[in-house]
């Protein structure tokens, strides 16, 4: 029995490359300094998707949320296999918190309609909140199962996941629809396939064929860059090669419930944290060593 599957992915700035600018005068994180990546946990939501339909058939269609940059993510998506990807890109969306990310990606997913699963990855590393995912399954009222490590099995109308409990595993069921967040112990993602990279590489949403559009042509008018951009983006429609954007009136989103005013979070402080240590000490692996260590970060308030 074929199943349909949505995965929420999204792109983040890579935290494992921190500089002194990552971070605005106002503390907010400075998006522009810092290498935008694929979600890892994400990317392990995808394979699992991806390893589903090959098992049972089906479709695999990618969502993200952001600014028409994050159509890397989905190309990347389309190059692991993916069937189908849709941007889902608009200013009113933006200083979205979970709370309201949650409402427009559950919107989203119930605009496309017809998802037998809807996979996410368990947390994004810009935010690590781990909200999302369920506050997806919440607002779509369907059952959801976190901190998948192995898909065991799906049977006609219910599927059975290995969980991760912290200190062990379980296994449990639940009938579909369902939505799974998918940790990173759950398998090996698969590489981009190098004919998928050749096909889809110039695979675009209707924004970068704008923004295009106006570098190649600097002079033209307001309405001759608006019909180059729409006679460019039926081209890739015809290939097969458009990646589709929607907003928040194609998903009927309740403006009131996206972007600021439906963010209820509020930031109570921001402490900066300065590294001042230059150069590094070597511990020795011996008792004696580990026995150094502790004291030092005992002296320091480390621990303690």
């Amino acid at each position: 029995m074929p199943y349909h599957s949505i995965v929420l992915v999204k792109q983040v700035p890579d935290t494992a490359n921190v500089t002194a600018e990552a971070m605005k005068s106002d503390g907010t994180v400075n998006r522009a300094a810092l290498p935008a990546i694929f979600n890892p946990e994400d990317l392990h939501a995808l394979e699992t998707a991806l390893e589903l339909r090959d098992r049972f058939g089906g479709t695999v269609t990618a969502v993200s949320m952001g600014p028409p940059k994050a159509a890397d993510v989905l190309r990347s998506c389309l190059y692991r296999g993916a069937n189908r990807a849709i941007l889902l890109t608009d200013r009113r969306a933006a200083a979205s918190d979970t709370l309201a990310t949650s409402y427009i990606l559950a919107q989203t997913v119930q605009a496309i309609g017809g998802a037998d699963l809807v996979f996410a990855g368990r947390q994004a590393i810009d935010g690590d909140t781990a909200q999302v995912g369920p506050q997806c399954a919440e607002k779509l009222g369907i059952p959801q199962i976190t901190y998948l490590e192995q898909l065991v099995d799906v049977r006609d109308r219910s599927v059975r996941v290995r969980r991760n409990t912290g200190s062990g595993w379980e296994i449990v069921e639940a009938p579909l629809p369902v939505l799974i967040t998918v940790m990173e112990t759950a398998n090996r993602p698969r590489p981009e396939g190098a004919r998928r990279v050749h096909r889809f590489k110039r695979a675009r949403v209707e924004a970068e064929v704008a923004a295009e559009v106006k570098l190649a042509l600097p002079d033209a008018t307001d309405d001759e860059q608006a019909a180059e951009t729409a006679r460019r983006v039926e081209a890739l429609r015809k290939q097969g090669l458009l990646i589709e954007q929607w907003d928040l009136d194609r998903i009927g989103a309740d403006l009131d419930r996206c972007g600021l005013s439906g963010s209820p979070t509020k930031v109570f402080r921001i402490q900066a944290i300065v590294l001042t240590k230059e150069g590094y000490t070597e511990i020795p692996p011996t008792e004696e060593g580990i026995r150094r260590l502790v004291h030092e970060l005992v002296l320091d308030h480390s621990i303690g």
